[in-house]
């Protein structure tokens, strides 16, 4: 199964938490990224936390982080 990469998704979400250097912390919007309702952790699917799992692990993966 492909993961969800719109923006807002958990795949998305997962890849900016890394990038940004934040706490792996499981959720995603159900629209675009602050302009829609907040899922977290509790909320998720299995295969959405998993989604969540590999877009922070891609991006990791790839040395995807801001420089400040």
């Amino acid at each position: 199964m492909q993961p969800d990469r719109r923006h807002g998704g958990p795949f998305d979400r997962g890849g900016a938490d890394y990038y940004y250097g934040r706490p792996y912390k499981p959720h995603f919007y159900t629209g675009d990224t602050y302009q829609s309702t907040l899922i977290p952790k509790y909320g998720m699917s299995k295969e959405a936390i998993e989604e969540y799992r590999a877009g922070w692990e891609e991006a990791e993966r790839n040395g995807d982080r801001k420089e400040w």
